[in-house]
């Protein structure tokens, strides 16, 4: 009897020994596979962060490519536009102190705005006097010949028995009279060459300095002194110098 129970007591130790083993191999076969799912997720998750890393390194280096393309073609345009305004500016041919070719004035009439006037007695003579037109403009521009001049009252209603000098004859030549600007053009008007009796009504000088491009309204009016006398009065051309203009008056009424 016990032998038997001997043999039962250790068919049962062994079983149990088996169950503990099976336990025991189960349980470390899941720390081996929670082990291996771990580091499985880890290396998943390396890699993830490794592709993101790239990708975001790529993105990075095309958006500086595009950056640095758009960089290049803005700046390339730039110059483009700043090219072509200068070559816009230098066919025009404008400069700062404007355009002062006599072929510019030719064609190129000369405006009131433009233009000051100025009427003084000429110094050493006692019935000259000088008219300058002073060209206060940015280009040059053309007058006529000699300004247009009348002699009369101030206070007279009617201007038609004004009197009118004589001036050369025999014009012809450049379509216009040339002023640069900054530069007059003078013209000599002497009341009475030969200094005898003469008018005594007379106190007033009306100029319009272009009689063949301006309007009657551009003419201006300059007192005369006391005690003028017109006699058979003589205008010159516009000239450089009021020597000049002298020279030209005096040929005034000749053909």
């Amino acid at each position: 009897m016990r032998t038997i129970r001997t043999r039962k007591h250790t068919a049962a130790l062994g079983a149990v020994t088996a169950v503990l083993a099976l336990a025991l191999t189960a349980c470390g076969g899941g720390d081996e596979t929670g082990t291996k799912s771990a580091g499985s997720a880890d290396n998943a998750a390396s890699v993830a962060a490794s592709t993101d890393a790239t990708q975001s390194s790529d993105a990075t280096k095309a958006t500086g490519t595009s950056k640095a393309d758009s960089t290049a073609q803005n700046t390339g345009a730039t110059k483009t536009d700043t090219g072509a305004s200068k070559t816009s500016t230098s066919k025009g041919g404008s400069t700062a102190s404007g355009n002062t070719s006599d072929s510019y004035a030719y064609k190129h009439p000369c405006k009131s705005s433009d233009l000051s006037v100025r009427v003084y007695p000429r110094e050493g003579s006692a019935t000259q006097q000088v008219i300058e037109v002073n060209n206060t403009g940015a280009n040059s521009c053309g007058l006529s010949y000699f300004p247009r001049v009348s002699l009369g009252a101030s206070k007279a209603s009617d201007h038609s028995g004004d009197i009118t000098p004589a001036v050369p004859g025999g014009l012809g030549g450049a379509p216009a009279y040339p002023v640069k600007p900054k530069t007059a053009a003078i013209a000599v008007i002497d009341l009475n060459p030969s200094g005898g009796n003469g008018l005594t009504w007379i106190n007033e000088m009306n100029v319009l300095a272009d009689g063949d491009h301006m309007p009657n309204a551009d003419t201006q009016n300059f007192e005369l002194g006391p005690d003028v006398k017109v006699r058979d009065p003589k205008l010159g051309l516009y000239r450089g110098t009021v020597a000049d203009a002298v020279s030209s008056m005096k040929s005034a009424g000749k053909s």
